[in-house]
């Protein structure tokens, strides 16, 4: 479909990782992609949320890489049949992720750039549904009345596909793999730190559901009505 593939392997770890980069995906970002993962796989921590551990099991770079290498098999380039899609996946071919010329314009920080990935990875698991989408509310509106709209894009979202009613969908649990790294990540850098709290506060913003959202915060912000307020991106 997508031409010829360039197969990458790689060590990490224990663990003998092999995917598929179609071959129109851009060398830079192909590497890219691997930095990213390779990053992962170092995170160490001695904590967990419940949500997390239930998800992904520990905050440890091991149990990421398990997670997306049992999920993901190839990646290609697509837009998605959406101009506003960063990556998507397509249920009939759940191990394929897709990447469009979004996740490659924009600039973004290196754990949020794996927030897209796990994102996607979480809607290949066709044993719960693919985790789909919940649509967002018009108008989508923050506690001040201000619009959401994507920290990737800049675009909105109200009306769109683009929010969860559990923490356990794609929002959530990336979201909940940010602000774990972010809380409890102890090799990483006070920038990593600070990105993955401001991206996964972004996110919690697509999760609409009340009894979620109160799920979320007794996991994650101790029961309380705090969460970071986000900049513009």
């Amino acid at each position: 479909m997508k031409g010829l593939v360039l197969l990458i392997v790689w060590t990490m770890s224990s663990l003998a990782a092999a995917f598929s980069f179609d071959n129109d995906v851009p060398k830079d970002i192909q590497n890219q992609m691997l930095a990213d993962l390779k990053f992962i796989g170092t995170i160490q921590s001695d904590c967990s949320s419940d949500f997390h551990l239930k998800i992904f099991g520990k905050v440890d770079g091991r149990d990421y890489t398990h997670f997306f290498e049992t999920r993901v098999l190839s990646i290609g380039l697509s837009d998605c049949g959406n101009p506003k899609a960063v990556a998507c996946v397509n249920i009939f071919n759940p191990s394929k992720m897709w990447i469009t010329n979004n996740f490659i314009k924009f600039s973004h920080p290196q754990v949020a750039r794996m927030m897209i990935v796990f994102h996607e990875s979480r809607h290949t698991e066709s044993q719960n549904g693919n985790w789909m989408h919940a649509t967002c509310p018009n108008p989508f509106l923050d506690e001040n009345g201000k619009e959401i709209k994507s920290i990737w894009t800049g675009s909105s979202l109200a009306g769109e596909p683009a929010c969860d009613i559990t923490p356990f969908g794609s929002y959530g649990s990336s979201m909940i793999m940010l602000k774990n790294i972010s809380k409890f990540c102890k090799n990483c850098s006070e920038k990593v730190r600070q990105d993955a709290g401001i991206y996964a506060d972004d996110q919690f913003k697509r999760v609409i559901d009340a009894d979620a959202i109160a799920a979320i915060k007794q996991d994650l912000y101790n029961g309380t009505e705090e969460v970071i307020e986000i900049g513009k991106y």
